[in-house]
């Protein structure tokens, strides 16, 4: 398998990966939610957990792939507020766990980057 072929499935494991946690420990992501969102925490934390399933789902199956690679790219922009909120939040903590939250930052660009580049080599509609 040639590595544009894993791409993508790598991708989607990287989501069903983050989907799981959401669901496996939701008290975490509940701290992440921006105060501004309508609804409980709870309610967007499960919420962003069945989006990154259904994402990873979506880029494992060829036909479906450049729409759910498409989704995916919109979808890392679309948590990145979630990311600031925590890099704020954790700010005063130890070095290593601040690190952590604010490298995440910077992290964003290349997974839309991948995304995009997944969409861009997909052979499934758009």
């Amino acid at each position: 398998m040639s590595r544009s072929e894993r791409s993508p499935l790598l991708l989607a494991g990287l989501l069903a990966a983050a989907g799981v946690a959401h669901f496996a420990a939701p008290r975490s992501f509940d701290a992440t939610i921006p105060r501004g969102l309508p609804g409980t925490p709870r309610t967007w934390t499960y919420a962003s957990g069945a989006a990154e399933l259904a994402l990873a789902a979506g880029l494992a199956a060829p036909r479906t792939r450049k729409a759910a690679a498409l989704a995916s790219a919109a979808f890392f922009v679309g948590v990145f507020p979630a990311n600031v909120k925590m890099a704020a939040d954790w700010r005063h903590r130890p070095t290593p766990q601040k690190a952590a939250a604010f490298g995440r930052l910077p992290l964003q660009v290349p997974l839309v980057l991948w995304a995009r580049g997944v969409a861009r080599n997909a052979k499934g509609r758009s």
